[in-house]
């Protein structure tokens, strides 16, 4: 059996080296028309600022090493120019020499990756434009920050790859700013999460410059022109980061069918509209696991198994493919986030019946030292419980807990699955009730009925006409250092005493700092025969967006935070 692969990184290397491990009579060809084979271009942000010196680090794999461990044929600077489906070859051009020839297969696997997406704005040719996919791209990119000597540089987009880059420019000294056309960095949290993030890329010092597209670089007296749609920008360098698109274009040739989108379609074993080739990688639709619907997300870890996947069935090992559900992580200085599943913009475009909690737990025993608290919201079906995303912003543990989550959705389990976890416990990583089972407390209360919920987004349309009552459980302290305008403040541990200041016949809308103590605050007025609702995420998420609003526009949020003089 003969098998020609082509494009040599995630998905490509994975299949190719798996076909070795279970037929060690096949010829394997790799084509990769780059220099390099399976690097880890997730790595690439982490070169330029510094935290990865060597960059031989990057690269997994060479074509010394892939023939030595695997008698796989690798021919790097060769590109696949054309695919005969037909007569079972491909035409390929050698970058090098220049010449072109044909190579005869039995099985072909495509892996020709993603893209950078380019967008249309005058003057993105301009020297000092760069986009970050490739070794190459880094290269070019550090070149010209020693030549030049760089001193600021604006990121336009605000995806992971875009923050990463905004974090690395700015350990080097760079002033760094991040364009971003949303109302919000990192394209899979929702805004109220993001916000988080927001005012902790601002104490370290990278601009934000929100719900403002580029339209247009101009060069002006050896510096950049950034021309925003709220404004300008004058640097030294721009970084594009909006996103890739499936690089496609050698499989519609061929008659391979396609989405609207331009990704590859493929079935369950990733084998295309032609029996004879595959396709893997950020170049294919997958398949959302949460929402069933198809879509597009350009992740490592999906495309090494759709390799792994694409190589079993070549071989006679059926296996499938189970979907995509998109979890992933990143690194912000210190902070962490993570996510997986769907937020709640999707859910609400799927037109699914779900709900949401907030949870804010600590990431290990608070009596040991050292515990900071994680952020977490979570997606839930109204019906069922099941789990069906969650997104998680704080520092130490966050990982862990994404990654129990993701396997909670995987599993399709529920709130009741989440309570019932046993997970390791000892003070210096988490605490006897881990923030996984909290999550799955919280939502059981939610759905049996023991606590009724608002959110941050409605404290502004509370009326403040004396028909409800607003009310702060935190202690005096906490009230008179800042509050929520319109909400009074008795302290939990006074309630049951204070009770007759409260008219009974009002509903009331309690709020803490997280959600805690003002849920307990529910269940001692609604055992008093009280209409009670608990502020999810407490005051601390509604701090945070006013914080976020006010430091990027100047805006007090609506129903904004009430501080002493």
């Amino acid at each position: 059996m003969k098998v020609v692969i082509i494009g040599g990184v995630a998905g490509g290397a994975s299949a190719a080296a798996r076909l070795r491990r279970l037929d060690e009579n096949a010829q394997i060809i790799l084509l990769e028309r780059s220099e390099y084979i399976s690097y880890a271009n997730c790595g690439l942000p982490y070169y330029i600022g510094g935290e990865i010196t060597d960059p031989d680090m990057l690269t997994l794999q060479s074509p010394q090493s892939f023939w030595s461990r695997f008698r796989i044929d690798t021919r790097i600077f060769n590109e696949a120019v054309g695919i005969d489906p037909q007569n079972r070859r491909v035409t390929v051009r050698n970058l090098q020499t220049g010449e072109t020839y044909e190579e005869a297969y039995d099985k072909l696997i495509l892996s020709p990756g993603a893209k950078p997406i380019v967008p249309p704005i005058e003057g993105i040719d301009q020297k000092g434009v760069f986009t970050l996919r490739t070794i190459p791209d880094t290269e070019r990119i550090q070149q010209y920050a020693v030549s030049e000597n760089i001193r600021s540089a604006v990121i336009v987009g605000g995806g992971y790859i875009g923050v990463e880059m905004a974090e690395n420019l700015r350990r080097l000294g760079l002033e760094v700013t991040i364009a971003e056309l949303s109302d919000h960095v990192i394209a899979p949290l929702d805004f109220d999460m993001a916000c988080d993030v927001h005012n902790y890329l601002l104490k370290q010092g990278i601009r934000l410059r929100l719900s403002s597209g580029v339209t247009a670089i101009q060069s002006c007296k050896g510096r950049l022109t950034v021309s925003l749609q709220d404004g300008e920008l004058c640097t030294d360098m721009v970084i594009l980061s909006v996103g890739v698109r499936p690089e496609s274009e050698l499989a519609k040739e061929a008659g391979i069918a396609c989405s609207e989108r331009g990704s590859i379609l493929t079935d369950e074993t990733m084998r295309t509209s032609d029996e004879n080739i595959y396709a893997v990688g950020d170049a294919v639709e997958i398949k959302n696991l949460v929402t069933g619907k198809p879509g597009f997300i350009p992740l490592a870890g999906p495309a090494n198994r759709q390799g792994r996947i694409a190589a079993d069935n070549i071989c006679g090992i059926r296996h499938t493919y189970k979907d995509t559900q998109g979890s992933a992580v990143l690194k912000i200085f210190e902070m962490t986030v993570a996510t997986t599943g769907i937020n709640e913009t999707e859910a609400k475009k799927a037109g699914l019946d779900y709900d949401k909690v907030y949870t804010y737990s600590p990431s290990h025993a608070t009596y040991y030292p050292g515990a900071t608290n994680m952020s977490v919201k979570t997606i839930f079906e109204r019906k069922t419980g099941r789990i069906l995303g969650a997104q998680l912003v704080g520092f130490d543990g966050v990982d862990k807990r994404c990654d129990v989550l993701a396997t909670a959705i995987r599993a399709g389990m529920t709130a009741d699955d989440l309570a019932d976890l046993e997970l390791c416990y000892a003070p210096p990583y988490s605490s006897a009730k881990d923030p996984v089972n909290m999550i799955g407390f919280v939502i059981q209360n939610v759905l049996g009925g023991l606590v009724k919920q608002f959110f941050w987004d409605d404290i502004a349309k509370l009326p403040r006409d004396g028909s409800v009552t607003l009310l702060d459980t935190r202690t005096k302290m906490e009230y008179q250092s800042s509050h929520i305008d319109g909400f009074i403040n008795i302290p939990l541990d006074e309630l049951r005493e204070r009770l007759d200041e409260l008219d009974p016949s009002k509903p009331v809308y309690e709020c803490c700092h997280s959600g805690l103590r003002s849920y307990v605050a529910s269940r001692i007025l609604s055992g008093s025969g009280f209409d009670c609702y608990n502020l999810s995420g407490g005051y601390r998420l509604y701090a945070s967006i006013a914080e976020a609003q006010e430091n990027l526009t100047g805006e007090t949020y609506p129903c904004g935070l009430k501080r002493p003089f």
